[in-house]
C-alpha cells in the first residue's frame, strides 16, 4: 500500500489533468452519498468530523476522514486535518493512504475551475481572489489553467497575508498583486473567486459587472455566507451537486429560506454541465454564480489520478 504525504501528493497531481479527471468522473456513474457531518464539543469550541465515502462499481472505493479542530491553531497545528484511504473496487484491499487536506485543496480548486470552464466568459482575464488561506493559491493556479488570466488581485482581511501570497505567486511568474479595495477589485473583475470561512456576506451583488462569474467555495455550512441576496438575484445559479448545495450551502439556503429565490433558480450542477444535459453560460453579459460545498466524487477522482500517476512512475 502506498503512503503518500502532502508534498508527494501535490507533485503527483497535475492541475489540468485533475480538471479533466473531474470532468470524466462527473460524467460517469460514481456513487457519492451526502457526507456524514458530526459536531464534537471541545474546550476551544465545536469541532467537526466529516466522513466522505464514494465508490465506482468494481473500479475504486474511497473514504475521506476530516476533522476541523478549533483548538489546533493555538497548538501550532492546522485547523483542518485528515486522511484519505483508497481501496480496490473489486477486493476492498487498501491501495493507498494519503494526506487529506492536500487532496481536498487540489480537488476543490479543480472543481471550481471545471465549473468556470462552462460558466466564465472564454475571454475572462481579470480575477480577484477573496481570501488568502490554504485554498487560495490552488484556486488561482486552477483558474489560470482554464482562462487567459492577465491580472489577478488577492484580497484578504489581513492585507499582509494577501501581500505574502501575491509575492509567492509572482515568483512563479503569475500576474498577481495584492488588493486593498475589495469593491474596486470586484467591479473590475471577470472572475471573482471566494474561499473563506465567512459568516457574513463579503461580496455584494451590486459590485458584479455584466459578464462576471462568481465562484463561491468557502462558507461550507448553512450558517456561513460569502455573497449577499443581490448576488443570487442577479446571477444564473449553478452548483457542484444539488443534494450537497440544498443541505449545506448557506449562500443559497439563506436566500431560499427567506424567499429571495426558489429552488428552480438552481439551474444545473456539474453532472448536468459535464454531460451536456444543461447549458452553461448563455450570453457574454449574464452573471453566473457557482456554489460548491464539495463531494466525495471529487476526492475519489483526485486520489485515483494521484495513485495512477505514482504507480506509472514506479512508486
Amino acid at each position: 500500500m502506498l503512503a503518500i504525504d502532502a508534498a508527494a501528493l501535490d507533485r503527483a497531481i497535475d492541475t489540468r489533468a485533475l480538471i479533466e479527471a473531474l470532468r470524466q468522473a462527473f460524467r460517469r456513474e460514481v456513487e457519492a452519498p451526502l457526507r456524514h457531518h458530526h459536531t464534537m464539543p471541545t474546550e476551544a469550541g465545536d469541532a467537526t468530523l466529516l466522513i466522505m465515502p464514494a465508490w465506482e462499481r468494481e473500479q475504486a472505493i474511497g473514504i475521506k476522514l476530516v476533522s476541523l479542530m478549533p483548538g489546533n491553531p493555538a497548538r501550532d497545528l492546522p485547523f483542518i486535518v485528515g486522511s484519505y484511504l483508497l481501496l480496490d473496487g473489486v477486493t476492498g484491499v487498501p491501495r493507498a493512504i494519503m494526506d487529506g487536506p492536500t487532496l481536498t485543496n487540489r480537488r476543490t480548486a479543480a472543481a471550481s475551475a471545471l465549473a468556470a470552464d462552462y460558466l466564465a466568459r472564454p475571454d475572462a482575464s481579470r480575477m480577484v481572489m477573496v481570501g488568502a488561506g490554504a485554498l487560495a493559491p490552488h484556486f488561482i493556479r486552477a483558474h489560470a489553467a482554464v482562462r487567459p488570466l492577465s491580472d489577478i488581485a488577492i484580497w484578504a482581511r489581513r492585507p499582509e497575508q494577501a501581500a505574502d501570497l501575491a509575492k509567492t505567486l509572482a515568483a512563479e511568474g503569475m500576474p498577481v498583486r495584492a488588493a486593498i479595495d475589495l469593491e474596486a477589485a470586484v467591479r473590475a473583475a471577470d472572475l471573482v473567486s471566494c474561499a473563506t470561512q465567512s459568516r457574513e456576506p463579503i461580496v455584494r451583488g451590486a459590485w458584479l459587472q455584466p459578464g462576471a462569474h462568481l465562484d463561491l467555495a468557502g462558507a461550507y455550512l448553512p450558517g456561513m455566507r460569502e455573497s449577499d441576496d443581490e448576488a443570487v438575484r442577479r446571477a444564473r445559479i449553478f452548483v457542484d451537486t444539488r443534494a450537497g448545495a440544498l443541505a449545506e450551502a448557506g449562500d443559497l439556503l439563506q436566500p431560499l429560506r427567506a424567499g429571495v429565490i426558489g429552488e428552480e433558480a438552481i439551474l444545473a450542477d456539474l453532472h448536468d454541465l459535464t454531460r451536456g444535459t444543461a447549458p452553461g453560460r448563455g450570453s457574454p453579459d449574464e452573471i453566473t454564480l457557482f456554489k460548491s460545498v464539495g463531494t466525495a466524487l471529487e476526492d475519489l477522482a483526485a486520489a485515483r489520478l494521484a495513485v495512477e500517476t505514482l504507480e506509472g512512475q514506479g512508486a
